[in-house]
């Protein structure tokens, strides 16, 4: 632990291997300067629960240090009945930036921006805007573009720096201002709003209200949270549960549950589904023990050709390489996928009925009907799979809901069911007059 203590050595991963007490004792370690930096790299929640671990009288310099959109983020990782504290200990015109920040829902534009950004009007000199722009970088956050204003806020123009020192002395500001640029509203949701930055290689974008007046600014260094963010909550819904709304360990066992256990009552439901239909074909299971031996070779492929599927369609959304309106384009290239997998599998599975019974007998004098059974049901059953795990996620961005819902689990579940139903219609039509 000493080492894990030491100033020189402190990173983010020792940090979070020690107790709170232990992090403000090596937090109070760090030479000055350094703890700034390493104050900011922290994520807000670690923020928040260092702030709240310090002395009291120590808490308003490391709250006030923080841009007022970083200092929303620490007061919605805090507990509730912190916030009004930490809120205390800003002066009076942060306190309104920060208060009209957290009005925001957190998966919002609105609530990813910071209000402090570089603005310009249209009709200043080049020489007075770059003059004007020195002396406001010490108050913005960062400065990628300056935005052109009118007297009501309505966001006119862009100005990148290049712009500015490239052009002509004695240029207005809207000589060289762009007035073609990208923005998004103050409901934009973040997921849309990371995609826009990916799609048009973005640095920062503004953020407008429904009149067109500037209300603050998106980072690129706010979308790399947000990307993050959103890809562990789609790993948790495609694990079947809910997604946590904060990390593993600092979620209690109680919500850890509850966020687990809704999916989980779910999914026993549909595999009670696939009890049922066995149970349906309890007859000709007795008649063809057999049968019984390939059920969970069957629905298991069912099972992880649907999976499979189903990722692929939900990533490809996410990085919006698919569109609502590519389904059927989809559809026929899982349809021929479902066929060829399907069919590797038949042979495979066929070849292993054969070469067991050469070995030990073990299929009766109907091997060969029982091989071809397997064999079309894997085909049929891959098939179905790959084509409902891959309609899924359409048909609930259809429906308005997270396609990232279409959880691997619950695809699995819905084949179990179907492939069963597959394999003995197959059965039926095969082993009529022999073994059933």
């Amino acid at each position: 632990m000493a080492e894990a203590t030491n100033p020189s050595t402190l990173t983010a991963d020792m940090w979070r291997d020690l107790s709170n007490a232990e992090q403000v004792a090596a937090f109070k370690r760090l030479p000055p300067g350094e703890d700034d930096e390493f104050f900011l790299s922290l994520t807000a929640r670690e923020q928040s629960e260092l702030v709240l671990g310090l002395p009291e009288v120590e808490r308003r310099l490391w709250v006030r240090i923080l841009a007022p959109d970083d200092v929303a983020d620490l007061v919605q990782e805090s507990p509730e009945e912190q916030r009004g504290l930490l809120m205390r200990y800003l002066d009076y015109a942060t306190e309104r930036e920060v208060s009209a920040l957290l009005a925001y829902a957190e998966d919002e534009a609105g609530g990813l921006m910071s209000t402090r950004y570089a603005r310009l009007r249209s009709e200043m000199t080049v020489d007075e805007a770059i003059a004007y722009l020195r002396r406001q970088a010490g108050q913005v956050e960062t400065i990628y573009y300056a935005y052109v204003l009118d007297q009501e806020q309505r966001l006119l123009g862009v100005a990148s720096f290049r712009d500015l020192f490239s052009a002509e002395r004695g240029k207005h500001v809207n000589d060289v201002m762009r007035t073609r640029f990208v923005s998004v509203g103050e409901d934009t949701d973040q997921e849309d709003v990371a995609r826009l930055f990916e799609e048009h290689g973005l640095l920062a974008v503004p953020v407008l209200d429904e009149q067109g007046r500037m209300k603050g600014l998106v980072t690129v260094d706010d979308i790399v949270d947000v990307v993050e963010e959103e890809a562990s909550e789609d790993i948790q819904r495609l694990g079947g549960m809910q997604a946590l709304e904060a990390p593993y360990m600092a979620t209690r066992f109680g919500e850890l549950v509850r966020k687990r256990a809704g999916w989980l009552a779910i999914l026993f439901v549909g595999e009670m589904l696939t009890a049922t239909a066995m149970a349906h074909y309890e007859q000709e299971i007795e008649k063809a023990v057999v049968l019984a031996v390939f059920i969970p070779l069957i629905i298991s492929s069912g099972g992880n050709s649907g999976s499979q599927a189903t990722t692929l369609v939900i990533r490809a959304m996410a990085l919006g390489e698919v569109r609502s309106r590519d389904w059927w384009r989809v559809v026929r290239r899982e349809f021929f996928a479902g066929l060829v997998l399907g069919s590797i599998l038949a042979v495979i599975g066929l070849c292993r009925i054969l070469l067991w019974h050469a070995v030990a007998g073990s299929y009766g004098q109907h091997y060969w009907k029982v091989g071809l059974t397997v064999a079309f049901s894997l085909l049929g059953v891959v098939l179905f799979g790959t084509l409902s795990g891959s309609m899924l996620p359409f048909i609930l961005k259809r429906a308005g809901l997270d396609p990232a819902s279409a959880s691997a689990p619950f695809v699995a579940t819905l084949v179990d069911v179907t492939g069963l139903v597959i394999y003995f219609s197959v059965a039926a039509a095969l082993l009529r007059g022999s073994l059933l």
